[in-house]
């Protein structure tokens, strides 16, 4: 094990690519269906019926349907709560496909992973900018007396909460600049950011996971693993866009920037079964 900071990179690297790569990864998914948008419960090229109700999702199958639930095949009807993960591991589906129960804000959903999908055969992977120490600084993090949810547009176009936790500042290019982050459950930090190279040379925006800061708040902002949120792979993800105050005036020409164009060039794309949300 090397304790060389661009060893470790090109490590994280790799990581990541075989990460969104895997037959149940985000370049897997083809399809989220919404179960309020179909009135009888007929989710389109998904047998069964599908049902919300206020704690989750009742499916029923006849044998015909060919769905396994729990690896067994499967026939009647079960209510289902929201798989926790990983996607391999949903409990319903069909062959090779995995179909995920997902709820966002009481709504309830069915996702599709296929590990044919169109958009993993066409990965050549992540365009990334190899590692420069200039783009790793130390940060501090000035937690909310409560935590703040704001209305944040989403990459489908809806508005829904995104819970914020406090403020991240450090100085990057010799400015000083902040950013508002959420906290997730390994205490890690959280942030949806974008800077003036979004959408030009870089995707649109981008996530940062910074340490879990110590006592004092202090972590570190290294800017060089920054990476793609779900939607850069596939459609169907409703990633949330960066909060107010979110876009750093510096060119963050560092971490993961977007597909290979060799990708692109294909123009296998993305699959477009279903609306995002």
């Amino acid at each position: 094990m090397t304790t060389d900071a661009p060893d470790a990179w090109k490590k994280w690297h790799a990581q990541r690519e075989e990460a969104v790569s895997a037959p149940y990864g985000p370049l897997a998914l083809t399809a989220t269906h919404w179960v309020e948008d179909y009135a009888e419960g007929r989710l389109p090229d998904i047998p069964g019926a599908w049902v919300a109700d206020d704690g989750g999702v009742v499916l029923t199958a006849a044998e015909a349907d060919g769905l396994t639930v729990d690896g067994r095949p499967f026939t009647g009807r079960l209510h289902l709560a929201a798989d926790r993960g990983p996607e391999a591991a949903a409990r319903v589906a069909l062959g090779e496909k995995r179909l995920f129960v997902l709820v966002r804000e009481g709504v309830w959903g069915v996702r599709v992973y296929d590990p044919a999908s169109p958009a993993r055969r066409a990965f050549r992977g992540i365009e990334a900018t190899p590692y420069d120490p200039r783009w790793s600084v130390p940060g501090r993090f000035t937690p909310y007396d409560d935590t703040r949810t704001v209305r944040v547009t989403h990459a489908d176009g809806r508005d829904r909460g995104l819970a914020l936790a406090g403020r991240l500042a450090f100085t990057l290019a010799g400015k000083e600049s902040t950013l508002q982050v959420a906290r997730q459950g390994d205490a890690r930090l959280w942030a949806v950011f974008a800077d003036a190279t979004s959408g030009d040379t870089s995707f649109r925006f981008r996530f940062l996971y910074p340490p879990a800061p110590d006592a004092e708040g202090r972590t570190l902002v290294d800017l060089n693993r920054a990476q793609l949120p779900p939607c850069a792979f596939a459609d169907h993800f409703v990633c949330p866009f960066p909060p107010p105050g979110n876009t750093l005036e510096v060119a963050v020409e560092a971490g993961e920037r977007t597909l290979s164009r060799r990708q692109s060039a294909d123009d296998e794309g993305h699959s477009t079964t279903a609306s995002p949300r």
